[in-house]
């Protein structure tokens, strides 16, 4: 049980509470914030989308929760936004008061073989964010299937200033995968640079993040398993964490 508790309370701090659905309003980010329970532990950031970046910040400050980061997303989910679109939304999100900014490569460009275009958005994006925002960067594993262009596609975020690279948006069919953070961790790894990972889509319970807290220890040691380096993309871990602490 001791075990488990530790999970859960190590989770809850690497956690970037999400929510990117294309329903939302204010109201439903009122109600992501308000699911945070300090007694229990803070998430390191909450995940919404540009427009409510705004409302994010306001619901954190009246709750004293203003160490909370607030993170959006750019050429979202698709990753075939024009450039020029990508780095617009991002000088805009960050206008807004967003700290981090979690970047779709164009995977597609990448799968047909043209590395080029794929590091210039990373570069692009990174130069717009400046010192005023981290670049996390998705990669889209699950569409990407193979270790190879996984490994590429790491190597090209990291190679281009991302801060952290991230397996998924959450919105395909397949999404962060125990194999795919193997790579990706082993990528980082090797390249020397202190880059962060996050794992997001289909963590959802105290269960399921044990087993990525277990393999990224093994490959990056202890000390990697802090905000700075780790994060859970996740909507419905928080529920779970929560009720393990709460036991």
């Amino acid at each position: 049980m001791t075990e488990q508790y530790d999970n859960a309370q190590l989770a809850v701090s690497l956690m970037d509470l999400t929510s990117l659905n294309s329903s939302d309003t204010t109201s439903d980010i009122q109600l992501l914030i308000n699911s945070i329970n300090p007694t229990l532990g803070t998430p390191a950031a909450v995940c919404v989308y540009s427009d409510f970046v705004d409302d994010a910040k306001i619901a954190l400050a009246a709750r004293e929760l203003n160490h909370v980061k607030v993170a959006t997303v750019t050429n979202f989910p698709a990753g075939d936004a024009p450039l020029s679109d990508v780095i617009n939304e991002t000088l805009i999100a960050i206008e807004r008061g967003a700290d981090e900014i979690d970047l779709v490569i164009p995977y597609k460009a990448l799968i047909a073989g043209d590395e080029s275009t794929v590091l210039e958005y990373i570069q692009q994006s990174k130069k717009a964010c400046a010192a005023r925002a981290q670049l996390k960067v998705i990669i889209e594993s699950g569409e990407l299937k193979i270790d190879k262009l996984i490994t590429k596609a790491t190597n090209l975020a990291i190679q281009g200033g991302a801060d952290f690279v991230k397996t998924s948006t959450g919105k395909v069919p397949v999404n962060a995968t125990l194999e795919a953070t193997k790579v990706m961790l082993s990528a980082i790894k090797q390249s020397g640079e202190v880059v962060g990972f996050k794992a997001a889509g289909g963590v959802k319970t105290v269960a399921d993040a044990k087993d990525y807290l277990a393999l990224t220890r093994s490959i990056m040691g202890d000390d990697y398993l802090q905000a700075d380096t780790f994060r859970f993309g996740a909507s419905s871990l928080l529920s779970d964490v929560y009720k393990v602490l709460e036991k």
